[in-house]
């Protein structure tokens, strides 16, 4: 069984994100443990908690299950043609203490997915990333290219299901790829 950890970085309960994350669970093959982890709870990043108290328990659960996934899956929104601050809170405290970054991150392979209502995608924001995992040293899968979604009100109900015959075929081969990648 192969066992992949997918995070939105969005908190909306609407996220366009979030529903792109489910739609990818969904379509994830047979053989694949496509488990989809919240950030709720994971805290605003302080030095000073992580001094006093440690790691919060959110994080350290977050941690450890992106540490036993073979893969990791980022749904990230584009706010302001940039990287949303709870994805990235989220990437800085499972970062830390430096020394786990080995453990849970070096060669961690990653696919990237984004939506917006917008025309162009997530096009900058999965940019703006590239930096951030270069210095952690994650492995960002890009063999089938980039995953965006443009126009995503089109392609959700408003139940935040995938209704797009086309992007879900598109996003099955997609999660099929990463998943082979991952054997």
């Amino acid at each position: 069984m192969i066992r992949i950890i997918g995070i939105s970085g969005s908190l909306r309960q609407q996220s366009f994100n979030s529903a792109l994350l489910r739609a990818a669970a969904e379509v994830a093959p047979a053989g694949v443990d496509f488990e989809i982890r919240s950030l709720h709870e994971v805290p605003l990043y302080n030095q000073d908690v992580e001094a006093d108290a440690g790691l919060p328990a959110a994080v350290i659960e977050l941690k450890d299950a992106i540490a036993a996934a073979a893969g990791l899956v980022i749904a990230t929104p584009e706010y302001n043609a940039g990287i949303p601050g709870v994805l990235k809170n989220a990437i800085d405290w499972i970062s830390r203490p430096p020394a786990d970054i080995s453990r849970i991150l070096h060669g961690k392979p990653v696919a990237l997915l984004g939506a917006t209502p917008g025309g162009f995608g997530t096009t900058f924001v999965q940019t703006a990333w590239l930096p951030v995992f270069r210095t952690l040293r994650m492995e960002l899968w890009v063999e089938n290219g980039p995953f965006y979604v443009s126009g995503a009100s089109n392609v959700f109900d408003e139940a935040g299901r995938l209704i797009d015959d086309e992007l879900r075929s598109r996003l099955e081969e997609y999660i099929g790829a990463f998943s082979k990648r991952l054997v």
